[in-house]
């Protein structure tokens, strides 16, 4: 241990070491703050700085512990961890903070006052720490805080000289009724009854009193013993007085740090249960306006506070209150410097206003609300007695509220978003039975429409030109309507879950090929062309769906490209999957909605005439995603869509022996003629 009165950084701890200012609501605690702080700078590690509330500080008066309190504010406000701890051995409480947060430096004030019965508190911290360098400090000269006035003050208000004076009379009416029976009972009765009247003093009026009415008591009885024709001179009276004052003493001090430890455990019940209602009331809020009215009901119980709640919109800034004339508790009037506090203490996260380091001579205390997830708004309160918010409990009570308030706001915001999900999967659940009701019942007659309308173009003898026309516009209108039902009926079974892959092993080349000769009227007279390279791996999947995509891509092309356009397949295997993409030359996709078009019932044209309903994307990526592909879209560098899915590949059972192996065939042998139409 080392103990000096000057700070010695080079021999008292190495740096990163914690210093811990050590406070006692006395003169000498700012000195002991600055020089933990110089300590601090020079060492480079975190410093603390605590105060032991116990009787011995509490007798110093409130004025004290208030001045105290501000100082420790002062201090976080520096950097300082600070703690405002309980126990009746100050020595002890501080030697297990310091080895909890890894203190090697106490900071404390020099003890001016000595006594034969106790020893100094920079030795007891000593003996209770062997291991903690200690630096004592003497006071810096300024105002001790006038502390017998407060010390005194009852909790009803009471001013002290009542306080004595009801002291006084109580042990006065004490003798009137004592006195006489001197010669029916002994000194030492006669003394008990006194005894109890400093009990029941220390109890309702506290030390000083109590110590009052013992000294009034011993007074009466010395001064009445003579004239009752008692001898006081006799050793043994003389002791039983003695005895009287010095137990009358004992018994008020006792009694009053009893009195004071009730207060104080009635005090912690009281936000106890202040604070277990308030969790009660906003675990069954499930909307915001009920949150806003429960927070403002309790801090008004809790605090004779006004409060309000500011919420962020999408763009970060909070909106002013809503001032509600009906409403119970109305939230108070803020003013746009108020709101521009708020707004800093949002976009920092941290308090501001009245009781903080940043503008604290606001008279609102801002204190961001902050949930598991992100920052929920701000709770702006105003208190009428600002030093009320020094006070330990009462802040760390506030605090308290705001983080219950901000994970209740974080609740509800889940619960409406949950809310809204519920509401879309019955709306997509009921779209999608409808889709397939409608669908299964229109695909009958508009298969047979489709024969019809192609029966009508080949009949015999041959239509004339303009009824060939019309049979084949009638055609081609019910050929699409018989492809737009397909896509709904397919996409509501995919909806479902009723879509069963029939994976084999294939070659992607045939697929490619059936799909451009099924879709060579949507084409028209557009240019087609293939990009296949020889020797494409195996691919398993489903041949149907597959060429369904194709199928379903080269048709969104035929659309939404002019006539004399190109369109090109390509596919090529490369970093483990297969890649597969139908180009063209056309006007391209709208800029920033590449991934939007594959969403349902989503256009790239919201107003066109081209005939569809957005669905024919939509159904190729979930086809591509069930066969464990992805699928994305983009717009070439100099004109035109790219549409591009990909398939894993693995790897393939092995032929048997003497078989050919497909691959070898060449790859542009497609069963359609490579044309330039």
């Amino acid at each position: 241990m080392q103990s000096s009165d000057i700070p010695n950084p080079s021999g008292f701890a190495q740096a990163g070491h914690g210093v811990l200012a050590v406070l006692g609501a006395g003169p000498a605690d700012e000195a002991a703050v600055a020089a933990a702080a110089r300590l601090a700078t020079l060492t480079g590690g975190p410093w603390h700085a605590v105060l032991v509330e116990n009787a011995q500080t509490r007798r110093r008066g409130e004025a004290a512990r208030l001045c105290t309190l501000e100082l420790l504010r002062r201090a976080h406000a520096q950097g300082a961890v600070t703690a405002v701890l309980e126990g009746h051995d100050a020595a002890a409480v501080v030697a297990g903070y310091a080895r909890r947060h890894g203190c090697a430096t106490a900071v404390v004030a020099r003890d001016g006052t000595t006594s034969w019965w106790r020893a100094p508190f920079a030795q007891r911290l000593a003996q209770a720490a062997p291991g903690l360098d200690l630096v004592q400090v003497a006071s810096s000269g300024g105002a001790q805080p006038a502390a017998g006035a407060a010390a005194d003050a009852h909790v009803d208000g009471a001013l002290a000289p009542h306080r004595y004076l009801a002291a006084a009379g109580a042990s006065l009416a004490t003798a009137i009724v004592a006195l006489p029976l001197l010669p029916l009972l002994d000194v030492a009765n006669v003394a008990m009854l006194f005894l109890l009247t400093v009990v029941l003093v220390a109890i309702r009026l506290g030390r000083g009193p109590a110590i009052a009415a013992t000294l009034v008591g011993f007074c009466a009885l010395v001064a009445a013993a003579p004239r009752r024709q008692y001898d006081v001179s006799e050793f043994k009276y003389a002791v039983a007085l003695a005895v009287m004052l010095a137990v009358g003493w004992i018994t008020a001090r006792l009694t009053s740090d009893l009195r004071e430890q009730a207060q104080a455990a009635i005090g912690r019940e009281a936000r106890t249960r202040a604070l277990y209602e308030f969790a009660r009331a906003l675990s069954v809020a499930l909307q915001t306006e009920q949150v806003f009215e429960i927070t403002r009901r309790f801090l008004a119980r809790t605090f004779d506070a006004r409060a309000a709640i500011l919420l962020p919109d999408d763009n970060g800034r909070l909106r002013w209150p809503d001032a509600d004339a009906d409403a119970q508790d109305r939230p108070p009037v803020l003013s746009v410097l108020d709101m521009a506090a708020a707004q800093w203490s949002f976009d920092h996260a941290a308090p501001a206003g009245a009781g903080t380091a940043t503008l604290p001579s606001n008279p609102y205390l801002y204190l961001p609300l902050l949930a598991p997830m992100r920052s929920r708004g701000v709770l702006a309160v105003r208190v009428p007695d600002v030093a009320a918010l020094l006070v330990p409990e009462r802040r760390e009570l506030l605090d308290a509220f705001a983080a219950l308030a901000a994970i209740a706001l974080e609740r509800v915001h889940y619960v409406d978003v949950a809310q809204d999900a519920v509401v879309r999967m019955e709306g997509e659940r009921l779209r999608n039975s409808l889709l397939a009701a409608l669908s299964h019942d229109l695909r009958t007659p508009l298969t047979g429409l489709v024969g019809l309308s192609e029966s009508l173009t080949l009949s015999r003898p041959p239509l004339a030109a303009a009824q060939l026309e019309l049979a084949n516009a009638l055609r081609d209108e019910a050929r699409r309507m018989s492809t737009l039902v397909a896509n709904l009926l397919d996409m509501a079974r995919i909806q479902s879950g009723g879509v069963k892959l029939n994976l084999q092993w294939q070659l992607v080349e045939e697929t490619i090929g059936s799909a451009l000769r099924i879709c060579r009227w949507q084409l028209g007279t557009r240019t087609v062309g293939t990009d296949i390279p020889r020797g494409l791996p195996l691919v398993r999947f489903d041949a149907t769906l597959l060429e369904r995509v194709l199928c379903n891509l080269l048709e969104n092309a035929g659309k939404y490209t002019p006539s004399h356009a190109r369109v090109t397949v390509v596919a090529r295997a490369a970093d483990g999957e297969l890649r597969v993409a139908v180009c063209d030359d056309g006007p391209g996709l709208p800029a920033g909605r590449e991934d939007a078009l594959f969403e349902k019932f989503v256009r790239g044209r919201q107003e066109s005439s081209i005939a569809g309903v957005g669905l024919g994307l939509a159904i190729c990526r979930a086809i591509v995603e069930a066969h464990g592909g992805r699928m994305h879209a983009r717009n070439l560098p100099d004109a035109g869509a790219c549409f591009e899915f990909t398939l894993p590949l693995g790897e393939p059972p092995p032929l048997p022996d003497g078989e050919p192996d497909p691959r070898d065939t060449d790859s542009n042998d497609l069963p359609i003629d490579q044309h330039e139409q």
